[in-house]
């Protein structure tokens, strides 16, 4: 298929299940995958979401499951993965799509405020190259702008992200354990950050009531949203759905 797949990360706390799962289900079906991180060393997870330290009683419903676990830890071992080029060599020619994944710790900020990734994403959108993004990941499409227009390459699409019902509930779930741990920008949530980006607030999708997670046997749990060739989903949660539809749009380019 000779299909390649860029995967730009933060130096540290990513989500593990928004970055594993579409690694190991891709790969699977023969992406080719590239990692890229600030300096072209090796990222790290947000360690909390595979050890739920410090997330009080309710640790077990906010860590990652285990299907993630087991992929991130068969990621970790990967060449693609310990072997990341750096953000200043990602060149847009040279891959077919981009995936955006999240994390919710203040670490993924120079992540998310990255100059030279914002200008690599209107690079894919010019291109017409597909563009996926999730949770936290959908903030950093929606700074990315087009030089001329100053208007975010959100404009006109439609688009989902981390509900605003979902960081906050998070947060007050855990503040006396963790603090203010799951805003990334406190007073700022994801979804008021990327409706400010769009054309109209019509254009963003809230889909389902976010209950259950995907699976690979329950598809139907996860929910995306797919507008030419950008696709976008909320949290872990859509993570199957999320990559099965990255595939498909992929191959069909």
């Amino acid at each position: 298929m000779n299909k390649k797949l860029l995967i730009p990360i933060p130096s540290l706390g990513f989500d593990p299940s928004e970055t594993a799962i579409p690694w190991k289900l891709l790969k699977e079906r023969s992406i080719e995958i590239v990692f890229a991180t600030p300096d072209g060393k090796m990222g790290k997870t947000d360690i909390r979401m595979l050890n739920g330290e410090k997330l009080g009683p309710l640790k077990k419903l906010l860590i990652a499951r285990n299907d993630a676990i087991n992929a991130y830890l068969e990621m970790e071992k990967s060449s693609e993965f310990q072997h990341p080029i750096a953000y200043s060599d990602i060149q847009e020619s040279a891959f077919d799509a981009i995936l955006l994944p999240g994390g919710h710790d203040k670490s993924v900020r120079p992540y998310l405020e990255s100059e030279i990734l914002q200008q690599v994403v209107v690079d894919f959108f010019r291109k017409n190259k597909p563009v996926a993004a999730v949770c936290h990941g959908v903030v950093l499409v929606a700074r990315s702008k087009y030089p001329t227009s100053g208007k975010s390459v959100l404009f006109g699409y439609k688009t989902t992200s981390l509900l605003e019902q979902q960081e906050l509930l998070a947060y007050r779930l855990t503040k006396w354990w963790t603090g203010d741990y799951y805003l990334t920008y406190p007073g700022l949530t994801v979804e008021h950050e990327v409706k400010s980006a769009l054309q109209s607030q019509e254009d963003f999708k809230s889909g389902p009531k976010p209950i259950l997670r995907d699976d690979a046997n329950h598809l139907e749990r996860g929910f995306v949203c797919l507008d030419r060739n950008y696709l976008s989903a909320r949290w872990p949660g859509d993570i199957y759905n999320f990559s099965n539809a990255l595939f498909q749009l992929i191959t069909k380019n």
